[in-house]
């Protein structure tokens, strides 16, 4: 058994079902969640307890709409730095403190930590880049998009 598969969330039918069923739609109506938990044959407080208790448990990370904030006239870059060891969770702070960082994550690479900046307006980001760089004191790389691909992901329990 693998370290991810033993840190592993327990999930129940249940919450497998759910999880199952609520990938690739939710309906846009008055009470949605009631819409959803009669599809699912369970009531409507369980099925919002249940979403609670898997975001909680980390079994879901999110759970909510994606924009393409494209066409809202907004802009997302990835962006990437190195951060030393020693400093990585105090950069991390740093990183995160701006309300436009969307996600921030680490990876074993030379660049070491990884984050999506989300603006209002794409001609922001390089100004935004500056102003990490001055509190972190690192150089960032700015990886803006320069094509949209759709793959629709969808994870089966």
């Amino acid at each position: 058994m693998t370290a991810l598969a033993q840190d592993a969330p327990d999930i129940d039918d249940t919450d497998r079902h759910i999880v199952n069923a609520l990938q690739g739609g939710f309906p846009l109506t008055e009470r949605p969640f009631h819409a959803e938990a009669g599809l699912l044959g369970i009531p409507e407080g369980e099925l919002i307890a249940r979403l609670r208790g898997m975001l909680e448990a980390g079994l879901l990370t999110r759970f909510g709409p994606l924009y393409n904030i494209d066409r809202m006239g907004g802009s997302f870059c990835l962006c990437a730095l190195t951060a030393p060891a020693d400093r990585f969770d105090e950069i991390a702070d740093i990183v995160n403190g701006f309300a436009e960082v969307a996600h921030n994550y680490e990876r074993d690479h030379r660049l070491n930590m990884w984050f999506v900046l989300a603006l209002e307006r794409p001609e922001d980001v390089p100004e935004l880049v500056e102003r990490i760089e001055e509190a972190t004191g690192l150089q960032v790389f700015a990886f803006p998009k320069e094509a949209e691909y759709f793959v629709e992901f969808k994870v089966s329990l």
